[in-house]
């Protein structure tokens, strides 16, 4: 790690808590001159070359393992992908004796979701390659955060003062978390709106506005990111039935209908089509879901170029050559 990388974001990237409002804009920022590359022929440049970056996975996620892959191999970096069903994690072995023999193999990033909380940041402390926490249990997922952040910017131009509300399962949910320390650090407005069931005591306290009915969120926000309801927690009474969320918090095109702006859809995927979120509005002409994914591409290399030790006002030139 260089001491110009330690000045941008450190040796890894655990959470938005910890970043600051600089941190995080010079992530977009960065992220923006990376879109181009995957519209290319070509869709290679050699910032990472010689670079080995191990994704793993001890909890099964396509889309996000997917997008890193693709942000790693844009870069040019040699990937593996490590996943923990059939390796020696399922037969006993620590996460710390799993991340000191890749280490020994000398790899040079290790990005890793795990259902622990905490994990990612466990492991950055006891290895020196750089780690990026693509999710644990229920704390962060920021590079989740940044990519909806990074797509708000790109429709309204700006992200101090948006308001953006946060909808569904807040409790369970390391996007949201990432989502509101970020958003709030970058002079964004947040709201959040659930039940109650599925909403924290504490989130008062983050400064967040709570909204009881989705109705008054959608007569406040100028974007709504739409959260997975987790069905697998569904079963200790969170809600009464899934029929039932919809009737009361479920983003109808009728719903928007009533808004007094066009409000910009978000959902991190995957989709729970008629529970959350209806079709007409996943599809919609308000949707950016689709450019939530391509975005996530991009800021997953702006990530990985910035702990390599890439400067955020040298992306244009990185993205310049072909290997």
């Amino acid at each position: 790690m260089t001491s110009r990388a330690a000045a941008y974001l450190g040796k890894d990237l655990l959470g938005l808590d910890e970043l600051t409002r600089e941190q995080i804009l010079a992530i977009l920022d960065t992220a923006e001159p990376f879109k181009e590359i995957s519209e290319r022929p070509i869709k290679k440049v050699p910032v990472l070359r010689g670079k080995t970056i191990v994704n793993a996975f001890f909890e099964n996620s396509t889309r996000t393992r997917i997008s890193f892959e693709f942000a790693e191999k844009r870069l040019s970096a040699d990937t593996v992908n490590f996943a923990a069903g059939g390796s020696s994690v399922s037969k006993g072995e620590t996460l710390v004796d799993t991340a000191r023999n890749l280490e020994a193999m000398r790899i040079d990033m290790v990005v890793i979701r795990h259902p622990s909380s905490g994990a990612a940041r466990f492991l950055g402390q006891r290895i020196a390659s750089n780690v990026v926490n693509a999710g644990d249990g229920k704390h962060e997922h920021p590079t989740q955060a940044l990519l909806d952040m990074l797509t708000i910017r790109d429709h309204l131009g700006r992200l101090d003062g948006v308001r953006v509300c946060i909808v569904g399962d807040i409790l369970h949910s390391r996007v949201a978390r990432s989502n509101i320390w970020g958003l709030l650090k970058v002079g964004a407005e947040v709201g959040v709106c659930g039940p109650a069931t599925l909403l924290p005591p504490e989130v008062r306290e983050l400064g967040v506005t709570v909204f009881q009915r989705i109705e008054e969120a959608i007569e406040w926000a100028d974007a709504l990111n739409i959260l997975r309801l987790q069905l697998e927690r569904m079963q200790g009474g969170f809600v009464p039935s899934l029929r039932e969320y919809n009737r009361i918090f479920g983003v109808t095109q009728a719903r928007l209908e009533s808004a007094p702006r066009d409000l910009l859809i978000l959902h991190p995927g995957p989709m729970n089509r008629g529970v959350e979120i209806d079709s007409a509005v996943a599809d919609g002409p308000h949707s950016v879901i689709l450019e939530q994914v391509t975005n996530g591409v991009a800021v997953r290399m702006a990530v990985l170029y910035l702990l390599a030790g890439g400067e955020p006002e040298k992306a244009e030139a990185a993205k310049g050559g072909h290997p």
